[in-house]
């Protein structure tokens, strides 16, 4: 396939999983919007309570990442079997995880607290987590499923039942915090109570259209045997995954810590600057699927000059996507920030002078955050997971926490400092990651065409 067929195929594929991911996005931004309205100290806690719930959520998701490639190189060799095994066993252990994951959930204050948050952030903190944390069930059965679709190439049902949902979480949660249409007025419960309602309105959506659209594949038949051979070979494939993603999403969890650390304000601004860095990534992470699909359909036949051409189109996507972003954090910073406040709230000029100059550190990391997470993406649709986990965590925990403590309370640069450790271990990572998958990862595929 030439050049420009690449193209057309990667933005087929990748511009609809960009559109879920978005929608996705879009709910945790509505969150984070309305509460900002409701009073800058629920502002924090969702910032906190969101970051904390998505270092597990991410975590788990690692089996529904491992589906995928599995998903698409089983598609090529034209084994249905394999593929419902995969896909099964994911739904096995993402319920697995979610059962592990819940005490941390439920009894998160006394964690929060011992990472040094405000006694009255860790609270509201909790309280979100107690109610969302039960929508960790629904959150990792709709990766796995989305996953499986998405491995299939069918991503555009994903996309509408994802912004589906980001509708009615946005009018739930205008019910719910501000006690709107005759609904009681719960703060940051009614965020949370929204937050579940949505994600087990996402589930029935994929269930139903799985079962309707694809029921050859008997994806439900016999669930509740397990399928210990092929239970394993997620678990191997998937645990590196979610490790990895561990490593990164929890490097910028400790980033929320230590800007909790610098006080209320310093983290509602974080809060919203991350806000703002996490739309733009879900283009780049869009991408990286798109990548892992088609890289995994090319490792099932073993044509690896396809591979390599693929690869480079949308590394060449996800730059033009980072240039953009550090044109529109560069040039109107203060009207994105005040999109997120109620500006007549005497704290938000402060909240808008911290966020100004986050969203510029944002704007260096676009290019390494956009190389890396394109590279894992590759890797895994070579199925080459172990040694992205080594690189990740020495890059993520290693070099970029170490930094960002050094540089923002020993150097004393406080959040900028905080955030320039980001970019050195994402730039880390990304030249690290690059150099796996150019050097060796991709010599493993096939012979070249």
């Amino acid at each position: 396939m030439s050049y420009p067929g690449h193209v057309r195929a990667i933005l087929v594929l990748g511009l609809p999983i960009i559109g879920s991911n978005l929608g996705q996005f879009a709910i945790g931004l509505t969150d984070t919007v309305m509460l900002g309205w409701y009073g800058v100290e629920a502002l924090a806690a969702v910032t906190l309570a969101a970051s904390y719930f998505f270092v597990l959520f991410l975590m788990g998701s690692g089996f529904a990442w491992a589906v995928m490639p599995m998903v698409a190189a089983y598609d090529a060799e034209g084994d249905e079997l394999g593929l419902r095994r995969a896909t099964r066993m994911g739904l096995w252990l993402s319920t697995m995880f979610a059962v592990l994951a819940m005490p941390l959930l439920w009894w998160s204050e006394p964690v929060l607290r011992a990472l040094g948050q405000n006694e009255i952030v860790a609270e509201q903190a909790a309280q979100y987590l107690r109610i969302a944390g039960w929508g960790i069930f629904p959150a990792l059965f709709v990766m796995v499923l989305k996953s499986y679709l998405a491995a299939l190439e069918r991503t555009q049902i994903a996309f509408w039942i994802t912004i589906v949902a980001a509708v009615l979480n946005g009018l739930a949660n205008y019910a719910l915090i501000f006690g709107n249409w005759g609904a009681p007025e719960l703060g940051i419960a009614g965020a949370a109570i929204a937050s579940v309602i949505t994600q087990v309105v996402s589930l029935v959506g994929v269930v139903i259209y799985s079962l309707k659209v694809l029921p050859h594949h008997n994806l439900f038949q016999r669930l509740w045997r397990v399928d210990f051979e092929m239970l394993l070979k997620v678990f191997r494939l998937g645990v590196p995954i979610g490790l990895t993603t561990l490593a990164e999403v929890s490097l910028f969890t400790a980033s929320a810590m230590m800007m909790g650390w610098l006080g209320t304000i310093p983290l509602a601004a974080h809060g919203i600057a991350i806000q703002l860095s996490s739309g733009t990534f879900m283009v780049h992470l869009g991408l990286s699927s798109a990548a892992t699909i088609r890289a995994g359909n090319a490792y099932g036949r073993g044509d690896r000059g396809h591979m390599a051409r693929g690869a480079i189109v949308v590394i060449g996507l996800s730059l033009l996507m980072s240039l953009a972003t550090v044109a529109l954090f560069l040039s109107i910073p203060e009207y994105l920030i005040s999109l997120f406040l109620d500006m007549n709230d005497p704290e938000s000029a402060l909240i808008i002078k911290i966020g100004v100059g986050l969203l510029a550190v944002a704007a260096l990391f676009q290019l390494v955050d956009g190389a890396q997470v394109m590279a894992l993406g590759l890797l895994r649709g070579v199925q080459d997971t172990s040694v992205p986990l080594l690189i990740s965590v020495l890059s993520y925990w290693v070099v970029g926490l170490s930094t960002s403590y050094y540089l923002g309370f020993v150097y004393g640069l406080n959040g900028i400092g905080v955030w320039l450790g980001l970019v050195v271990g994402l730039a880390c990572a990304g030249v690290f990651l690059m150099v796996r998958f150019w050097r060796t990862a991709i010599h493993r595929v096939g012979v070249p065409d």
